[in-house]
């Protein structure tokens, strides 16, 4: 009976193995199965990635309208044209300026978030723009960066910190009569008398050129200075309604206060003074015989703040719209890696001696290098397809000084320029950019995984 059982199993107590062709795989699916489920997602990244991606190195070697092949001669527009040079110059800063900033910020976001109470609600207030669309923050950050202090934020900001520390002129628009007035243009703004002063005569300087209704304050009714000194007027030579004398202070016109007013003698200043609140204005005797100068000072245009999307500023500015909005995509990604970081190893650096410095230098850092290194990478190839931004802030006579590739690629294409061929090199030359760092992050996720 053990024979029979020991041929019935082969000659051995194991169960035979079936036959090689009933094998499946590990996960119980054969291969045809599994290439009929991924057979739709293959057929979209054909047709929305792989196709494109031909198509556009296909149509790059032709002329503008593709009845011309050119071979490679559109590649080397791109690198002779001078606004397409701008264009890889900028896009070069975005990749090596924006990055840094946006990851350094919510580096620092996230170590200091975790040390307050209220860290949850600041990282709230951090990332909500994250939802907002490129067009909304673009549209939001063209009104912030307005040139009139009356609506831009940013100018309305600088003007008020300027205005504190610097003394602004009263009356920008203020200007003497050349008919009756003895003041006459001098140079860098001023006005000179082109007589002399004598002590017992006062000096008339009447003005125009600004409204009534228009003063600042409210203002007092012009006096004629009396006295035996030198002494003088200065007030506005116009009323509303009109009527009285040119050049001379009559009833209802009103003073001009706060004017400066110097003694030149020789070119030099030997005395200044300024006029008070009826307009008058007393020079001490050493004054006498000397010409009466109005400083620039007095008539300089108010300072509007600084020309943030002038040629010289617009790609910062668009910049520092940019980082507003990815600061709290970078913070919320290192506080999740920083949750991470074994609290120990801080404890036992500081139980050491390390101060704070030294243990986010030391430990927080070097332990949030992978992190660090992910966000860094995502924000690169971010920033070398940024467009909207750039679209809409710009205004169009620096458009062409803040364009970056991105850009570009849309305005010689579509935006006017109808040469598709020089756009399908521009995306060719933009997807050969982007790359090496896809190549770097992928290198790198794969060393992560094998340890």
């Amino acid at each position: 009976m053990t024979q029979s059982v020991a041929k019935s199993t082969g000659g051995t107590g194991s169960t035979p193995a079936p036959p090689v062709a009933s094998r499946k795989s590990v996960t119980g699916t054969r291969l045809w199965v599994a290439v009929l489920f991924l057979l739709p997602a293959l057929v979209l990244l054909g047709s929305l990635v792989v196709y494109p991606i031909g198509y556009s190195v296909w149509r790059s070697l032709f002329d503008a309208d593709g009845s011309g092949f050119v071979g490679l001669d559109n590649y080397v527009d791109i690198f002779s044209d001078d606004s397409t040079l701008t264009a890889v110059r900028n896009t070069a800063i975005w990749v090596a300026v924006a990055p840094a900033i946006v990851t350094a910020l919510g580096l620092i976001f996230a170590v200091l978030t975790e040390r307050v109470r209220w860290g949850t609600a600041f990282k709230l207030i951090v990332f909500m723009p994250m939802a907002i669309s490129m067009l909304a923050a673009g549209i939001i950050f063209r009104l912030v960066y307005e040139q009139d202090p009356n609506q831009g934020v940013a100018n309305a900001v600088v003007t008020s910190v300027h205005d504190t520390f610097v003394d602004q002129s009263v009356y920008p628009k203020a200007r003497p009569n050349p008919q009756v007035s003895d003041l006459k243009p001098s140079g860098g703004g001023s006005f000179t008398t082109t007589g002399t002063v004598r002590a017992g005569t006062p000096a008339l300087l009447p003005l125009v050129g600004i409204a009534p209704n228009r003063l600042p304050g409210t203002p007092q009714d012009a006096k004629a200075a009396t006295g035996d000194g030198v002494t003088g007027t200065v007030w506005l030579d116009f009323k509303l309604g009109g009527g009285g004398e040119k050049g001379a202070v009559d009833a209802g016109e009103k003073a001009l206060k706060g004017v400066k007013v110097e003694a030149v003698k020789g070119g030099k200043v030997v005395a200044s003074a300024t006029s008070g609140a009826d307009g008058t204005f007393s020079l001490p005797k050493s004054a006498e015989g000397a010409q009466l100068r109005l400083p620039g000072s007095n008539f300089a245009a108010p300072y509007n703040g600084i020309d943030w999307l002038g040629p010289a500023l617009v790609t910062p500015a668009i910049m520092g719209s940019y980082i507003w909005m990815w600061a709290g995509f970078a913070m919320v990604l290192i506080a999740a890696g920083l949750a991470g970081v074994d609290r120990n190893l801080l404890e036992a650096a500081r139980v050491d001696g390390a101060n704070e410095w030294q243990v986010f230098r030391r430990i927080t850092v070097p332990l949030l290098a992978p992190v660090l290194a992910v966000v860094l990478v995502t924000l690169m190839i971010n920033v070398m397809k940024v467009f909207d931004l750039v679209y809409i802030i710009a205004p169009q006579p620096s458009q062409d000084d803040a364009a970056v590739l991105a850009l570009q690629l849309y305005l010689v294409s579509f935006g006017g320029g109808g040469n598709e061929g020089l756009g399908s090199a521009l995306g060719v030359v933009l997807l050969l950019l982007v790359l090496p760092v896809m190549w770097v992050n992928i290198r790198r996720l794969r060393k992560e995984r094998q340890r």
